[in-house]
C-alpha cells in the first residue's frame, strides 16, 4: 500500500513540481551565466535544484566525509556512477565549487542543455580524436581557472551495481595540472532507480555519499597515472556494500 501511494505522491506531486522547478532552474543558470555569475549559478542555484528534487521524493542523504576537502583546493573528483541519481546526490550535497564533466547527448536536452554550456560544463564527444582533445582542452582550462571538475570515470551508468572499468583522462589531466584526486563513493542510487527501468517512478531507498580523502600526486610519468586511478578504484569499492564488491564487465564499455 505505501508503495502504491508514494507512486501515486511521485505521479501527482513530484512529476509536476520536479519539471517546474527544472525548468526554471536552467533558465536562472543560463541567463545569471550570461549576465556574468556563471559560478554562482551552478553552484548554488544548480545545487539547491538537485537538493530540492531528492527533498521532493523523501530520500534520506547521508554524506561523510565532508572535512576530508577544502573549499579553497582545485580537485578532480571521481566517482562510481550507479544511476541518474548520482547527480542530484553530488549536486546537491557536494557544496564545492566545480564543474561537470557529461555526456554530449545531454547537451541536447531543453533548457537543460543550454543551461549546463552557458554554466560551462564541460561535455565529452567521443565522435572523433580531435572532438576527445578538444574535450580535454575545455576540461585544462576549467581546471587552471581555479575550479574543479567531477567526473564519473566508467563513462555509464553500471546495469547491475557493480562497477566497470575506469579510463583514464580524468586522471591525466589531474596528473598533468599536479592537482589531488578525491574518490568518491556512491552507494543507493542504483536501488532508487536501475539503469534497466529507464524513466520510472523510483524507490524509496537511502543514498550514502562518502567523500574520501585526496590522493596527492606523487612523482611523474604515466605509472603514477595508473597507480592513482587504480588506487581512486580499490578505495571507491571499499566502502560499498558486499552486494556491489567485485569487477563487473559493463557493456557499455
Amino acid at each position: 500500500m505505501l508503495s502504491f501511494l508514494y507512486k501515486v505522491y511521485q505521479f501527482c506531486i513530484v512529476l509536476p513540481l520536479g519539471l517546474l522547478l527544472t525548468g526554471l532552474t536552467s533558465i536562472a543558470v543560463a541567463t545569471l551565466s550570461l549576465i556574468g555569475f556563471p559560478v554562482f549559478a551552478a553552484k548554488y542555484i544548480g545545487s539547491f535544484w538537485a537538493w530540492a528534487m531528492l527533498r521532493m521524493l523523501l530520500i534520506p542523504v547521508t554524506v561523510e566525509g565532508k572535512e576530508n576537502v577544502s573549499p579553497q583546493q582545485s580537485y578532480v573528483f571521481v566517482a562510481n556512477h550507479q544511476g541518474a541519481f548520482d547527480i542530484f546526490g553530488i549536486y546537491g550535497y557536494l557544496r564545492h565549487e566545480f564543474k561537470w564533466m557529461m555526456k554530449k547527448s545531454l547537451g541536447d536536452i531543453p533548457l537543460v542543455g543550454l543551461a549546463c554550456r552557458k554554466a560551462g560544463f564541460i561535455f565529452v564527444d567521443k565522435s572523433s580524436r580531435r572532438a576527445i582533445l578538444q574535450t580535454m582542452t575545455d576540461a585544462r582550462k576549467a581546471l587552471t581557472g581555479g575550479a574543479s571538475l567531477c567526473v564519473f570515470p566508467e563513462g555509464a551508468r553500471t546495469f547491475n551495481g557493480h562497477m566497470g572499468q575506469f579510463r583514464s583522462g580524468a586522471f591525466q589531466l589531474a596528473h598533468t595540472l599536479n592537482l589531488p584526486v578525491v574518490p568518491i563513493t556512491i552507494d543507493g542510487s542504483f536501488d532508487i532507480l536501475p539503469r534497466m527501468r529507464g524513466f520510472n517512478f523510483v524507490n524509496h531507498h537511502p543514498l550514502r555519499i562518502i567523500i574520501h580523502k585526496p590522493i596527492i600526486p606523487e612523482g611523474k610519468g604515466p605509472e603514477n597515472v595508473r597507480h592513482t586511478m587504480d588506487e581512486s578504484y580499490r578505495i571507491i569499492m571499499s566502502a560499498l556494500p558486499e552486494r556491489h564488491q567485485g569487477y563487473i564487465k559493463n557493456p557499455d564499455q
